[in-house]
């Protein structure tokens, strides 16, 4: 396959700086898996513009990327301890993913077992697996950032290349949210409701016949796995118990506060003007990805 940024690369100096994290990690033996809007792009061919490259990287390989990118002059930080780092310099940054922002989406082996290998700007890497990429971004529905047409695009280009048993059993307990984008996608395309295997949305369809309301009095708020912002007047002031919190979730409100306290300066950044590109998206046929 064309090595994909051959048709989207960024200018040179960001490209130099992407290859030079991805070589100082393959160099030290540090497994990553490149995802974001590049992923995108090669499942998909839609291709957009963006500042920076997403590395997915295991949780516990952390501490020596830190001293890998420092032996290179590259500084890293740990943005978010439960699921984000950033390396930079100047103004180019990667960012080192782990887990996703609700806790949910932990990196762990089976990333890697159905990675697919790639090259990108001349180095070898393997890409994140279809199926990890549409269970990180089905859940991400803030007011500034929604991925559900995301989600839409990936499930059109590789319907027939997904393994669908892997991805309902990603989704595991919270497979009502899978379930919502493929309805979502039979009303975006009518006419190709076929590509969504009639088996899957028949057990899931089953499933949400047969599902009960969870124990009365037992006043749980699962929005906040789709939004950090938009559900927290229901678990802050309407009394509902945050669904990412332990024992229902992941997380601790000591690694809460500081993921909602920077809402306010994602919010700014989604608003911010922007220079001035063309409105129209680039589409090429995607590639078949076996």
């Amino acid at each position: 396959m064309t090595d994909p940024a051959v048709s989207s690369a960024p200018p040179l100096p960001r490209r130099n700086f992407f290859q030079r994290v991805m070589r100082a990690l393959a160099r030290e033996g540090i497994e990553c898996l490149v995802g974001g809007t590049y992923a995108f792009e090669v499942y998909t061919g839609i291709r957009r513009a963006t500042k920076d490259l997403d590395l997915f990287i295991l949780a516990e390989d952390w501490p020596r990327v830190v001293a890998t990118l420092d032996r290179d002059g590259i500084h890293s930080e740990l943005t978010f301890p439960h699921w984000l780092g950033k390396a930079s310099q100047g103004r180019h940054y990667v960012d080192l993913l782990f887990s996703s922002g609700n806790g949910l989406c932990p990196v762990d082996r089976d990333w890697f077992t159905h990675a697919r290998p790639s090259r990108f700007w001349g180095i070898p890497a393997a890409l994140c697996p279809i199926e990890e990429l549409i269970w990180t971004k089905a859940f991400v529905q803030e007011r500034e950032r929604y991925d559900g047409a995301d989600v839409a695009h990936l499930l059109r280009s590789q319907a027939s290349n997904l393994d669908w048993d892997r991805l309902r059993a990603r989704f595991g307990d919270h497979w009502e949210v899978l379930l919502a984008h493929l309805v979502l996608f039979g009303f975006i395309y009518p006419g190709e409701r076929h590509l969504m295997p009639r088996q899957v949305l028949h057990d899931l369809v089953r499933q949400l016949e047969t599902a009960g309301n969870v124990a009365p009095g037992d006043a749980v708020c699962r929005g906040t796995l789709l939004s950090r912002e938009q559900f927290l007047v229901d678990v802050g002031e309407a009394g509902y118990r945050d669904a990412r919190l332990l024992p229902d979730g992941t997380l601790t409100p000591e690694v809460l506060r500081p993921w909602t306290a920077e809402i306010p300066m994602a919010r700014r950044a989604a608003l911010a003007p922007r220079r001035k590109t063309s409105l129209v998206s680039t589409y090429n046929r995607p590639p078949t990805v076996p």
